[in-house]
């Protein structure tokens, strides 16, 4: 079966166990994971956002790390991990069925909800625990909605599922309860664990662990998390200039409108040469102003520049505005 980002991971998984086949329906994007199938039926189910089978025995000390590492490197290659811990009386056949089937359904909610991610079956692919319980396909399928549901009508907010969790500041009531569990994930809860984190540090389902998160967003207890804005673009597309805006380069000033003042036609007049400055403005050329000399700090100024009058600003001519204004007017 070709990847696919077309038909729901639920819809190919109907589509495997109708044809009876052996394999891996393995699922993309975020969370994603993997649901196995022996001859159409379910034998384990694995995803990032949900603790397995080993972190579970381990994090609640039914199982020491070595037993389970030693299971791991005895039975791996040939698929019997489970077989083995039971036969080596680790655990009963019972515990071993039922944390499976817990870890299954766990995985199998976040799998199988994936919406529009990439999918792809891998045939004759098992899993290196075996298949210790065979679940029907529909009965999978029904659970996981079942979940959905469930935890919808609690909170509708499938981003607190996966998510780092991060306790309110301050409760929005004065009194509030709440149960051991919920307890135990709040005071755990630091901002960069994930549900994932939370169940597996406190040895706790996966499925039970984002029930009681969903009850805590309902009770306002945690905060929600932030939709991420789309990226901004490259670059800003700016705006057409177009004939009736004002001129973009430079802005001309307003000036003071004269009544007295004819509004001439025809072409504008040509303006006359700029003025050059009078003698003794600017620091260039053979009237620029004498350089200080040295002089200590709170030293005061010599006698003759301390009483010289600075240069004062010849007033434009005014029959020159008026031609402006008037050029100014036949250009509207």
């Amino acid at each position: 079966m070709a990847a696919t980002k077309t038909a729901t991971p639920g819809d190919l998984l109907a589509q495997v166990a109708d044809g009876r086949q052996t394999g891996a329906l393995v699922v993309g994007g975020h969370p994603g994971g993997a649901v196995y199938v022996f001859e159409g039926r379910v034998i384990y189910a694995e995803s990032p956002a949900a603790p397995g089978v080993g972190e579970l025995l381990t994090s609640s000390g039914r199982l020491a790390g070595r037993t389970w590492q030693n299971a791991l490197d005895l039975g791996t290659s040939t698929a019997r991990v489970g077989r083995l811990l039971v036969e080596q009386g680790h655990l009963t056949q019972g515990e071993l069925e039922l944390c499976m089937l817990g870890a299954t359904y766990d995985a199998a909610y976040f799998v199988l909800t994936s919406a529009g991610a990439p999918v792809d079956f891998l045939p004759a692919a098992t899993h290196w625990l075996g298949a210790v319980v065979h679940i029907d396909t529909v009965a999978v399928l029904r659970e996981v909605r079942r979940r959905a549901t469930l935890l919808d009508d609690i909170f509708p907010n499938p981003r607190i599922d996966t998510h780092p969790v991060t306790p309110v500041a301050r409760p929005p009531r004065e009194r509030v309860t709440v149960t051991a569990l919920q307890w135990e994930l709040l005071i755990h809860a630091d901002g960069q664990r994930t549900p994932a984190d939370l169940a597996l540090l406190l040895g706790r389902a996966g499925y039970a662990t984002i029930q009681e998160l969903r009850r805590l967003a309902a009770l306002g207890l945690i905060e929600l998390p932030e939709v991420r804005a789309p990226e901004a673009p490259d670059f800003v597309r700016l705006p057409q200039h177009r004939a009736e805006a004002a001129p973009v380069a430079r802005p001309v000033p307003a000036i003071e409108e004269s009544p007295a003042v004819p509004v001439m036609s025809g072409p504008p007049p040509s303006l006359p040469p700029p003025a050059p400055p009078p003698p003794g403005e600017g620091n260039t050329g053979p009237n620029r102003l004498p350089r200080l000399a040295r002089r200590k700090p709170g030293a005061k100024l010599p006698k003759e520049l301390a009483t010289e009058n600075p240069p004062v600003h010849q007033g434009t001519d005014e029959v020159l505005l008026k031609r402006i204004r008037t050029a100014l007017r036949a250009l509207r």
